[in-house]
Parts: structure tokens; C-alpha cells; sequence
């Protein structure tokens, strides 16, 4: 299928790796100019090099704290006007909401939260002006199902899901359309970072917590990223036009509910 996007701009953040590195990656195969960011410049132009010897797109990097100011603006100077947005920052740490004082949980909501929501700010007057904008936030299956030691994750991303479901609404009929990616378990290296503490917590081999994760998974195993790419880039297609605020689960069906 041809998205119908080929000759679009996108600003991927947190993109040097794992789930936005692979949004960026089925981007730039689909002919759009990405515009990726990432803090450490050694990873990110890696990846830069990586996506353009695969796709012969146009990668720019950029290498900033996105989840701050300065990094904000230096990522809209290079992508000023992007017809795509996808929000990506690395998740707070996990741990007991006992041991959390007010700057922990400041620094999770402005990174998963006011982040996403500045970055919208600025670029989706732009996208309405032109009459097409997608806008892609990769936030957590704990949205819908909380994990204990997330806690952090749990609520920021949670407040960004409320503040979407109403946005989402007042920008489709421009064309300009906004949903949320709840990743489940991916072999990314927060997810490996978790399993880690987890068998830590439980005193078990890291190994034996790994194969129980994967083993009580529906589909027996982990996400691959490229998966989770694919469907962002149909997300910010031509025929997904009509999509807007939704949320959606992409877990191997490790989510039990109906709704």
C-alpha cells in the first residue's frame, strides 16, 4: 500500500533507538524527510546514517534533551513546519511512589506530558494552515493497564491521554489528526531495564523473569520495534484520515480486557 505521504516532513523524537528509531526508520521507507532527535550525538547520527543508507531519504539529526526548552526549539529549527509529529521521550524510572518527592514527579510530567503537549503547540497551526498534520504519541500500555512499579509513567502519560481525547477532536476536520501508540513489551532496552529491576526485586535470575514475560505474552514472545514502526507510519498515512484520538494497543494481546 502506498501511504500516500511521500514528499512529507517528519520530527521523530527520541529517535536514536528502539521504538522511535523504528517510527522514523518506516517513515523515511515511505519517502518522508525525518528530522530525528536524541541526547547523545554518537547513537543519533548511527541511526541517522542507518536510516538513510536503508530508505535514500533525506535523515536529519539533531542532537538535543527534547524534554526541555532549548532542545524543543533547536528540534522545531530544524524541522520548522513538520506535516508529521511523532512524541517520544524515555520513560521516568520505575520504583515505589513512596521514595517520589515533588521534583521526581515534575520531571515525569514534563517529559511525558507537557513535553508532548508544547510540541503539538507549536507545530499544528502549521498543519492546519496546510490541511494535512498527524501527530503520533508513543505512550504505554499502563494507560490502559497500570503497572505497579510505573507509577510515574502511569500518570503522566494518563494525563497526556485526557488532554488528547479532547484536542484530537477540535483538529480533524483540518485534517490534522492525533492518536496515541500504547506499546506492551518490546525489545527495546527500557523493556530489558524493567525486567531487570523486576528480577532484582524478586531475587531471581534476570534470565528466568525474561522467559516468564515472554512466555505469559499471548503471542509467546516480545514485540519486534519494525512492528511498532509499521503501524505508526499507517497512523500518519493519507487514509488514516478519519482516525483521530484513539488509543492503540500494540501488546502481542497481553492486555485482558474488552474495551
Amino acid at each position: 500500500m502506498d501511504l500516500g505521504i511521500t514528499g512529507k516532513t517528519a520530527l521523530v523524537c527520541a529517535a536514536s533507538k528502539g521504538l522511535g528509531k523504528a517510527c522514523a526508520l518506516s517513515l523515511a521507507r515511505e519517502g518522508v524527510a525525518v528530522t530525528i532527535v536524541a541526547r547523545t550525538p554518537g547513537p543519533l547520527e548511527a541511526a541517522a546514517e542507518e536510516i538513510r543508507a536503508a530508505t535514500g531519504s533525506t535523515v536529519t539529526a539533531v542532537a538535543a534533551d527534547i524534554t526541555t526548552p532549548d532542545g524543543q526549539q533547536a528540534a522545531l529549527d530544524a524541522t520548522p513546519e513538520p506535516d508529521i509529529l511523532v512524541n517520544n521521550a524515555g520513560g521516568p524510572p520505575p520504583g515505589d511512589f513512596r521514595d517520589w518527592d515533588r521534583d521526581t514527579w515534575i520531571a515525569a510530567v514534563d517529559a511525558n506530558m507537557l513535553t508532548p503537549i508544547f510540541l503539538m503547540k507549536a507545530v499544528v497551526d502549521g498543519m492546519i494552515g496546510r490541511g494535512f498534520g498527524r501527530i503520533v504519541n508513543i505512550t504505554s500500555s499502563a494507560v490502559k493497564a497500570p503497572i505497579d512499579i510505573l507509577g510515574l509513567s502511569n500518570g503522566a502519560r494518563s494525563g497526556l491521554t485526557g488532554f488528547i481525547a479532547g484536542v484530537a477532536r477540535k483538529t480533524v476536520r483540518h485534517n490534522v489528526t492525533i492518536n496515541n501508540l500504547l506499546p506492551g513489551p518490546f525489545d527495546t532496552e527500557r523493556f530489558h531495564a524493567n525486567v531487570a529491576v523486576a528480577a532484582k526485586n524478586a531475587g531471581r535470575p534476570v534470565e528466568d523473569v525474561l522467559a516468564q514475560r515472554k512466555a505469559g505474552n499471548p503471542a509467546g514472545r516480545i514485540g519486534d520495534p519494525a512492528e511498532f514502526g509499521e503501524l505508526c507510519a499507517y497512523l500518519c498515512s493519507a487514509q488514516a484520515s478519519f482516525i483521530t484520538g484513539q488509543n492503540f494497543l500494540i501488546d502481542g494481546g497481553s492486555y485482558p480486557g474488552t474495551f
